[in-house]
């Protein structure tokens, strides 16, 4: 599989007009790759693409893969950045939520990461069932007591044929209730900002300087390509997914094809993209963006589906940029969706 990424990332070289500025490995497994593999994917990426001087080399990981041996040799890696999956810091919830890992080895995971990485975030999951305030402002303490400068946070959501939704449907837990989660974002947010967090995008809190570089392109609408199976990229007007299943990924590799099927974006598209992504964040919604990229006719349709979000102090307009406010803050997915441009 790895040969076979390196000769993806190879084929693909046409498709960059500009410098590389984050590597990521995420999804799936990737801490399951050696050293060894890591810095040669890394080579093949400077090989091929333009690199900014200092890109930011994250890999995504759970705690049960970063033994302090691990993370050690990660520390000797071009990777300059972690981002693990700790969901909660509680033993009740970690089972509930099928984790492979448990609250010691999530302790003691960021307790061996942050003797060797400065750049870490993490993962907590709020609104999850019997989890009372005080419990959740706990979970986000001991996050803070650890250091960390990045914290990645998302209500309990419950898939389809899954652990955690057999145990609702037979009554063992209960249902995630809106309210719980409501509140729990409140507190996380209160929390955040008194600790010098800054509240970047709905999910995400960083302190000064440690955003996620990566996550941030894809939420500013910059290009970004996906390399390996079910990998997603976007070059400003198309969007692609590599296939998912692996025999077939590694068969079309192996024929010089690239796997990967594509959509190109209508106006409206793109719009309703920016409007999903960009309320989501700091940066707002430009509204001179949406006239010169857009037209004026998504300008005043804008302003007009907004109306009504700006007289109940739900999104705010100043210096030209739409936001929404801390009352509407919570409600930013709802009411993107309110002033999405549906085609006729």
């Amino acid at each position: 599989m790895v040969l076979a990424l390196a000769k993806e990332i190879a084929m693909r070289k046409t498709e960059s007009d500009g410098k590389i500025e984050t590597i990521y490995f995420g999804g799936g497994t990737p801490s399951v790759l050696s050293n060894d593999e890591i810095n040669f994917l890394i080579l093949e990426v400077y090989k091929n693409y333009k690199v900014v001087e200092n890109p930011e080399i994250t890999l995504e990981a759970n705690p049960d893969d970063l033994s302090a041996e691990r993370i050690l040799e990660l520390s000797k890696s071009p990777i300059n950045r972690l981002s693990i999956g700790i969901q909660s810091f509680y033993e009740e919830d970690l089972k509930m939520m099928n984790r492979a890992h448990n609250s010691a080895e999530a302790k003691k995971c960021l307790e061996e990461a942050t003797k060797y990485f400065d750049n870490i975030s993490l993962d907590l999951i709020y609104g999850i069932p019997g989890m009372s305030n005080e419990m959740w402002r706990q979970n986000i303490q001991t996050a803070l007591d650890f250091g960390i400068p990045h914290i990645s946070s998302y209500a309990l959501t419950v898939e389809p044929k899954t652990a955690l939704s057999k145990l609702i449907q037979t009554g063992k837990i209960a249902e995630p209730q809106d309210e719980v989660a409501s509140n729990h974002f409140m507190i996380l947010v209160e929390m955040l900002q008194k600790n010098g967090f800054i509240h970047y995008e709905l999910s995400n809190f960083g302190k000064e300087n440690y955003f996620s570089k990566n996550n941030s392109a894809y939420w500013l609408g910059k290009k970004y390509i996906g390399i390996g199976p079910s990998a997603h990229s976007y070059d400003g007007i198309k969007r692609g997914w590599n296939i998912a299943n692996n025999s077939l990924y590694l068969k079309a590799i192996q024929n010089d094809e690239l796997p990967i099927e594509t959509e190109s974006l209508t106006i409206s598209d793109r719009y309703n993209e920016y409007i999903m992504t960009g309320l989501r964040t700091i940066w707002g919604v430009s509204l001179e963006r949406i006239k010169n990229e857009f037209g004026s006719e998504y300008l005043t349709y804008l302003l007009e589906q907004s109306q009504k979000f700006v007289n109940d102090d739900l999104l705010s307009i100043e210096n030209n940029i739409l936001k929404p406010t801390p009352k509407g803050k919570f409600l930013t997915d709802g009411i993107a969706s309110d002033l999405f441009y549906l085609e006729s």
